[in-house]
């Protein structure tokens, strides 16, 4: 199979950037941005940019929506169950679907409703993307990293990685997707969390030896730890890599919680530190970082 037609689910940083790389790849006819009809709505008539342009890519209600080849879900884990709800007219029984959340859990609750067949496991990491006031900046695109899940059908990776070759979008296709996800699930649970707690950006959490450089590393250390616990190959080389990823951004680059900080939304503290301590409390492990990081970030959330 050849995937011609996508649609992206979610209009935030994530979404804006990969759809508007897709478009200027392979044109504006290729993607679209599709939204529930209360949300399409409520936020017509806005005026989005991307890096000072306009949005190029249309967006349209889901009651106007048709089938198409890939769908991409770049939503908040919040928003994740009412958007595999609304997406039901974008997909066929080919249709294949890529979950770009933060997390390990979206793609099991994707295939609870889809099935396993066509959807893989994903994520993306290593761009500077800020989203704020209608307005999207970014100077590294970063990359997609996806892979089969053990039901996922013959041919579908293959057709992915064929699109982002075309679509101009850097990516690369694990042989174990999930310690990818694992990693990147460590990765947002240090550089999140700390820039969200303490207000900070990439170049704040990178300083060595600060307060927060402590509380990045110290919380990604732990869920390292965890990881390991559920089986996860995953090793402090991975932590190294991590932060030195974060290291070479722009150091005045906010992560996504730290936007959402800035704009008073609700962060997905529940997928980060949430899962964390959950499954530390199971293999016994002790997390006080990201015990104190789920405390905290609670706590200004309240205050909104």
């Amino acid at each position: 199979m050849q995937i011609e037609r996508v649609a992206i689910v979610g209009r935030g940083a994530v979404g804006l950037m990969y759809g508007s790389i897709m478009a200027e790849h392979l044109g504006t006819d290729t993607v679209v941005f599709a939204m529930d009809d209360e949300r399409f709505y409520r936020h017509a008539g806005e005026q989005v940019t991307v890096n000072g342009a306009p949005l190029a890519v249309r967006t349209i209600p889901m009651s106007e929506a048709e089938p198409v080849d890939l769908v991409i879900l770049a939503v908040k884990a919040s928003g994740l169950d009412a958007a595999i709800e609304s997406m039901a007219p974008l997909v066929e029984p080919h249709t294949v679907i890529e979950s770009l959340l933060n997390g390990i859990t979206s793609e099991e609750r994707i295939a609870a409703r889809y099935g396993w067949e066509h959807t893989v496991l994903g994520i993306c990491q290593g761009m500077d993307a800020v989203y704020l006031d209608g307005a999207l900046t970014f100077s590294h695109a970063g990359e997609i990293r996806f892979g089969a899940a053990p039901d996922t059908a013959p041919g579908v990776v293959e057709a992915l990685d064929d699109l982002y070759t075309r679509a101009g979008i850097s990516h690369v296709v694990e042989a174990d997707p999930r310690r990818r996800m694992w990693v990147k699930l460590m990765l947002n649970v240090g550089i999140n969390q700390t820039c969200m707690a303490y207000g900070g950006t990439y170049g704040s959490a990178s300083e060595p030896d600060s307060e927060q450089n402590r509380c990045f590393i110290a919380a990604m250390r732990e869920a390292l730890a965890v990881g390991q616990a559920e089986g996860v190959a995953m090793n402090e080389a991975d932590l190294t890599e991590m932060a030195t990823l974060i290291a070479s951004l722009d150091p005045t680059g906010l992560p996504s919680m730290a936007q959402d900080r800035i704009a008073h939304r609700r962060t997905e503290v529940k997928e980060f530190s949430g899962t964390i301590c959950r499954l530390a409390a199971k293999h016994g492990i002790l997390v006080p970082t990201n015990e104190w990081l789920y405390r905290r970030i609670r706590e200004i959330e309240s205050g909104w």
